[in-house]
């Protein structure tokens, strides 16, 4: 998007960061309901048009099961607690 503008990581050896958006639902949501939400947002982001739109924002569709996503959410969480371990970050 910014193609003059050097990336952290060329400053930054191993910098990497990222942001994402997923949806949730409450604990102890039917199944079922879980797997139609999937189906049917997963359908969207499969059209031409919304991946576009996506794109031209900067942003790459990530679409995905609920265990892949669940899986993405305790990857994540993961990572970056181990980042705010060793950096000491406490909240105020």
């Amino acid at each position: 998007m910014l193609p003059d503008i050097p990336a952290v990581a060329e400053f930054v050896p191993g910098y990497e960061a990222t942001a994402w958006q997923g949806v949730g639902v409450p604990r102890r949501t039917p199944v079922d309901i879980i797997d139609k939400l999937n189906k049917e947002i997963n359908a969207g982001l499969a059209d031409p048009a919304i991946q576009a739109r996506i794109a031209d924002w900067g942003y790459t569709v990530f679409a995905t099961s609920p265990a892949e996503f669940a899986k993405f959410i305790v990857e994540y969480t993961e990572k970056w607690a181990k980042v705010i371990q060793a950096a000491n970050i406490k909240a105020e």
